[in-house]
């Protein structure tokens, strides 16, 4: 009988002991010469079923120079007293202790700094976003009460930009010399169509109080207890309905008053946003909308006055403004630098009683034969001097500062999402606004007090 012929793998593997053992490293000859051809692939596949134990802490995990920490060192210098002192849940007693302002606040100027405006994509990014989780410390957060602290604490917020632009006052950062004001037109939340005229209305409310009526009877009939929450729910939303339509009436004579006699009948009011007017908007059309005010300090672009107006016009804002300044800080800016929608001539002599003067392009006449900074006949002293001094080569240089100031501050904040505001009222409207004050004199802040060390240092 012929024998085998000798195989030499067969004999390395006897020779080597277990199969397992067999690597390129004690036979790469033999593997170069029997690599098997047309097998499966080996590789590692991810398991996303594993159960790991990450010793990481929230802190750990978020760099030292975020944004977010940023934010959180602002809030935590800041004095909570007054919101602290509306929180029933107290030591010794019942009931379910409260979200932490501080992080509420932290939250919605994080927010507002990356362009997040909706308080139900907040309490996403609350549970999905390492910045924000981080900021919530394991505290959960439901979008009414983030919508609820936004809409109830406007005034804090205005107490607290007074307060820090104080402090940049005081450390000599900002001095008001020059204050840039422009308005933005931000547009409502409200459509076109929900703008209606008075029988329309009152047509609405009649209907609106009808269903509410019904459902309301409906509720008390003692329900099942499967639906009474949908019924609750539909009670509600129809009383909301109607409690939107009765405002609109309600700021109906406030527009009929602004129309002439024969277009009276044609005034309407949002059933939406019954505070939100039509205005003329950047692009030329026209939306429901809200005029933001911004008042910037021209050397540093810090914010330092904020308002909310129905109004499309910016007629009428400058001397407001600068009485805000007076009640905020009890001074006015020397300078007040407005573009020609402003020049209100009331507002100038007003304004430069107070001790401002006014930095505004004089209209152009429609005789071009005529000077347009030569003084009026009908010019009080303090306009005309206005006229005269917008045409020296000063006022024209100091007037340079205005864009470089209030529309770059404008687009920061269109860039950090102020494109229509999420939140219905003007109180509502103003708070927002506030935020993005806010944010923006935190960033500018934390640059101005770097840009300081490094010269002392």
């Amino acid at each position: 009988m012929n024998a085998k012929p000798s195989n030499p793998l067969l004999n390395f593997m006897e020779s080597s002991g277990s199969p397992t053992e067999l690597s390129e490293s004690n036979g790469p000859a033999l593997f170069a010469a029997e690599k098997p051809v047309g097998g499966t692939p080996r590789v590692k596949r991810p398991n996303r079923l594993q159960m790991e134990i990450q010793p990481y802490s929230l802190d750990e995990l978020l760099p030292q120079e975020h944004e977010a920490r940023i934010v959180w060192e602002f809030v935590e210098d800041q004095e909570f007293n007054p919101l602290y002192e509306k929180i029933r849940a107290v030591e010794g007693s019942a009931g379910r202790p409260a979200a932490d302002p501080k992080m509420l606040l932290t939250l919605w100027l994080y927010a507002t700094l990356k362009g997040v405006g909706s308080a139900r994509e907040l309490e996403r990014l609350c549970e999905d976003h390492l910045a924000y989780r981080w900021i919530c410390g394991g505290v959960s957060v439901n979008y009414h009460t983030l919508a609820d602290f936004r809409a109830e604490n406007g005034d804090f917020l205005d107490k607290l930009l007074t307060e820090s632009v104080a402090a940049l006052i005081h450390e000599g950062l900002v001095d008001m010399e020059s204050v840039a004001q422009d308005g933005m037109r931000v547009r409502a939340s409200a459509g076109a169509a929900s703008f209606r005229r008075r029988e329309t209305l009152e047509n609405c409310l009649a209907e609106a109080e009808e269903q509410v009526r019904k459902l309301r009877a409906e509720l008390e009939s003692n329900p099942q207890a499967s639906t009474q929450r949908q019924k609750a729910a539909r009670e509600r939303a129809a009383r909301e309905r109607s409690e939107r339509v009765r405002k609109a009436l309600e700021k109906l004579p406030e527009i009929e008053a602004r129309k002439t006699a024969a277009d009276k009948d044609k005034a309407r009011a949002s059933t939406s946003d019954a505070e939100a007017n039509v205005m003329k908007m950047g692009d030329g059309g026209f939306r429901p909308a809200y005029n933001v005010q911004f008042a910037t300090d021209t050397k540093t672009q810090i914010i330092t006055g904020v308002d909310a107006v129905t109004s499309g016009s910016d007629q009428g804002q400058l001397a407001p403004m600068v009485e805000q300044h007076t009640a905020r800080y009890e001074r006015v800016p020397e300078n007040a630098l407005v573009d020609g929608g402003f020049t209100k001539k009331e507002d100038i002599e007003q304004v430069a009683a107070g001790g401002t003067t006014v930095y505004a392009p004089v209209q152009k006449p429609k005789d071009p034969e005529r000077d347009p900074h030569a003084p009026r006949p009908d010019d009080s002293p303090t306009v005309a001097e206005w006229r005269v001094r917008m045409g020296t080569a000063e006022a024209k240089e100091i007037y340079k500062q205005r864009a470089a100031t209030a529309e770059c501050v404008n687009a920061l904040a269109r860039n950090r999402g102020l494109q229509q505001f999420r939140v219905r009222g003007l109180v509502k409207v103003r708070a927002v606004a506030l935020l993005y004050a806010l944010v923006q004199n935190l960033m500018r802040a934390v640059a101005l007090r770097a840009a300081a060390a490094h010269e002392t240092g």
